[in-house]
């Protein structure tokens, strides 16, 4: 089946979206969203993310403990979690969405405006799922950004520092983002408002049959009746 402009559009738009929620997914997963080097143990790195804190010891093991109370952390950490709950559920909407409103999905006397109104939609959250990925990522990197610079402390206690977490979560922003701007400008492409064509029902048994047109003339038929003299 050939593709179509709009088909294209549509098709680029749904695998950046995907592309963006698993990266999106996998930033939550893995926890380099801040790594501590100790200076008298170069061997030892603490790393955290907004649900657990790990030490990492070379050629040990990896130890992880997970936060005790939500109450407990950081704001920025509290944020982060709530946000990124509701990114993995916008994202995972807006593509349901979406792919209902591609040229990919045929159903049943669907009209080409109600898909466009599905597209539109599924763009619009993946698009709002921009929010709620780069949120967490930004809060975080404002929070260490202004520990790692705090004159208060002094220079001689280690700081958190990036971790390559915040990147892949600015990743799978920008790729949102541009998934749903796609999926949006593909409903605005396209047909007009007529149905899709009706899929080949079954035959019409020789018992319904539809009767043959008549000229309008009425006949009587009579029947011979046997004499019998």
């Amino acid at each position: 089946m050939a593709w179509s402009f709009r088909g294209k559009v549509q098709l680029g738009g749904l695998l950046l979206s995907l592309l963006g929620w698993v990266c999106s997914y996998v930033t939550t997963i893995l926890p380099q969203w801040k790594t501590l080097n100790l200076e008298l143990n170069e061997m030892q790195t603490w790393i955290m993310r907004t649900w657990e804190v790990c030490v990492v010891r070379e050629e040990v093991a990896t130890v992880c403990k997970a936060f005790e109370s939500f109450l407990s952390l950081p704001q920025e950490l509290q944020v982060a979690r709530i946000l990124r709950v509701a990114s993995h559920g916008l994202g995972l909407l807006g593509l349901l969405v979406s792919s209902f409103g591609s040229e990919c999905f045929r159903f049943h006397r669907i009209r080409w405006v109600f898909k466009r109104r599905l597209g539109l939609l599924g763009g619009t959250l993946e698009a709002s799922a921009l929010a709620t990925t780069l949120l967490p990522v930004s809060s975080v990197a404002h929070a260490t950004i202004q520990d790692f610079w705090d004159d208060s402390v002094p220079d001689i206690i280690p700081q958190w520092e990036f971790g390559g977490v915040l990147y892949l979560g600015g990743a799978a922003g920008i790729f949102l983002v541009l998934g749903g701007l796609l999926l949006v400008f593909s409903s605005y492409l396209g047909k007009e408002d007529v149905p899709f064509p009706l899929m080949a029902g079954p035959t019409v048994p020789p018992s319904c049959a539809p009767v043959e047109e008549s000229d309008g003339s009425f006949h009587i038929m009579l029947k011979p009746r046997n004499l019998v003299v």
